[in-house]
């Protein structure tokens, strides 16, 4: 038996897997998010761990006799966030989450303090980041800074409350800006340009590797009768791809969540930073990933949803199956852009605009809109060498099959939706840790999925698409202009 325990920013989530990766029991419990001033945005590490108390006595409570059997423990969780810790290992203060953008004039100095942080850390300096938050700290926390003593992750705190260990994977380590992606290892000029060493950073594993073992104590209260290992797991998005089997290079899936992303596997270190891709490790040795991330994706829906007062599902009833692109043009930018501008401060638009623009016309644009910034991060991708023809599509978003034929037109290359089931970082974390106890390949364990339909391109709408992207691109200039 094998638990996975996925961190989020709205909540914890558990999975209880058996030997054979089914799941057995599941159980989640929330969190709230603090956002003591503008652009801030921060949780209680306390609040987390209760959260995972939680969940895990659910577990024990509605699964008994297999809880007992537990031989090991994956975790997964939101990347990016800064814990503080002084020697004690208390907490200093709440933790600065991955969607902080205070930090944007650290990115900057970081930037030109060390010239070569792109190539080393495979990313541009953002403010979600860790390292610039305690940047951030140095300057106007300075007391606080002062007594760090150490700084983890989100889930490589909850695994120094299970196990006593300060230990953190590659995948998650890859988000710090801290990490040399291409050496797996932490690089000592980018600690030193945020003023910290080696001695504060946890020590590195790969995240299917044994990272301790659950303390007697808390083995005890969640009903497990030894002590199970704890893989050193991985960042959210490594673990979803565990968890869809995305671990062959050239395997890639498309997640149409609140956000969007195109992740793709590589069997080397490719940085693109100049277009904002992403250059991660993934979660198994020798292995690393790219991804293009557009921000506002599935939320672009649920805001147009708001403002018209129609349930999703009715508005893509309404609207119907496309024949071709809306004559209007929709940019999703609602709360900035990542992949290819890293813009913070761009927004949205609706452009082309008439007395004939009916409500059922906008809602194709929103999906179009989204489209389009996704063509957008598969072209960066491109760009950077990783070349794709097919994909997995995740995320609420696929439940659509007209916004999945809208994708895959778009985009320009077959997507896969697939067979229900659990795709999501608690099952990945599950899998990295069987991978620990029992030494397994990764292959065997982590296989891809059941798909249940294909979409292919249409020819015509293709090029109908493509030139409506090109349309859509000349519009962001003007809109960061004005």
């Amino acid at each position: 038996m094998f638990i996975g325990i996925d961190l989020g920013t709205s909540g914890v989530k558990a999975l209880l897997c058996d030997d054979r990766q089914a799941i057995l029991a599941s159980a989640t419990a929330p969190l709230m998010v603090s956002r003591p001033g503008p652009g801030m945005s921060e949780q209680s590490p306390g609040d987390w761990w209760h959260a995972v108390d939680a969940a895990l006595c659910h577990l024990r409570d509605e699964r008994p006799a297999e809880m007992a059997r537990v031989e090991g423990i994956g975790l997964s969780g939101q990347m990016h966030g800064a814990v503080a810790l002084d020697r004690q290992r208390h907490v200093l203060r709440p933790a600065i989450l991955w969607n902080d953008v205070r930090a944007s004039t650290e990115c900057a100095e970081l930037e030109q303090a060390v010239p070569e942080l792109r190539a080393v850390t495979g990313n541009r300096a953002m403010p979600g980041f860790t390292a610039p938050k305690l940047a951030w700290l140095r300057r106007h926390e300075p007391e606080t800074f002062a007594a760090v003593a150490h700084v983890l992750l989100p889930k490589a705190w909850v695994r120094l409350c299970m196990t006593g260990e300060m230990i953190e994977d590659m995948s998650d380590a890859s988000g710090t800006l801290w990490l040399d992606v291409g050496a797996r290892d932490w690089s000592d000029a980018m600690l030193a340009a945020t003023g910290m060493t080696r001695r504060q950073m946890p020590a590195l594993v790969e995240g299917s590797a044994k990272a301790g073992r659950l303390h007697r104590e808390l083995a005890e209260t969640w009903g497990i009768a030894g002590q199970p290992i704890v893989a050193g797991g991985a960042g959210d998005n490594a673990a979803g791809a565990v968890g869809l089997g995305a671990i062959v290079p050239g395997r890639a899936f498309v997640s149409l969540g609140t956000s969007g992303v195109i992740f793709a596997t590589t069997d080397r270190f490719r940085p693109w930073p100049d277009q904002a891709v992403h250059a991660f490790c993934h979660a198994l040795p020798g292995l690393w990933h790219q991804m293009s991330v557009t921000l506002s994706a599935a939320a672009c829906l649920a805001w147009w949803s708001g403002v018209t007062g129609l349930a999703e599902t009715g508005l893509l009833a309404e609207m119907g199956t496309p024949a071709g692109p809306a004559p209007v043009l929709f940019l999703p930018y609602l709360s900035g852009e990542r992949t290819p501008h890293n813009d913070a401060a761009i927004r949205g638009a609706f452009v082309n605009l008439s007395h004939d623009t009916s409500r059922a016309t906008l809602t194709q644009a929103v999906l179009e809109g989204v489209a389009f910034s996704l063509r957008d991060g598969l072209e960066a991708l491109a760009a950077s060498g990783t070349q794709l023809s097919e994909a997995d599509v995740i995320g609420g978003g696929s439940r659509s099959q007209a916004w999945m034929a809208i994708l895959a037109d778009v985009l320009g290359i077959t997507l896969h939706s697939l067979a229900d089931g659990e795709y999501g970082g608690a099952f990945g974390a599950a899998r990295l840790a069987r991978l620990a106890v029992t030494g397994e390949p990764p292959e065997s364990v982590c296989t891809p999925p059941r798909r249940s339909t294909s979409v292919t391109p249409d020819p015509s709408r293709t090029a109908a698409y493509a030139a409506q992207w090109l349309r859509y691109r000349a519009l962001y200039p003007a809109l960061r202009s004005g």
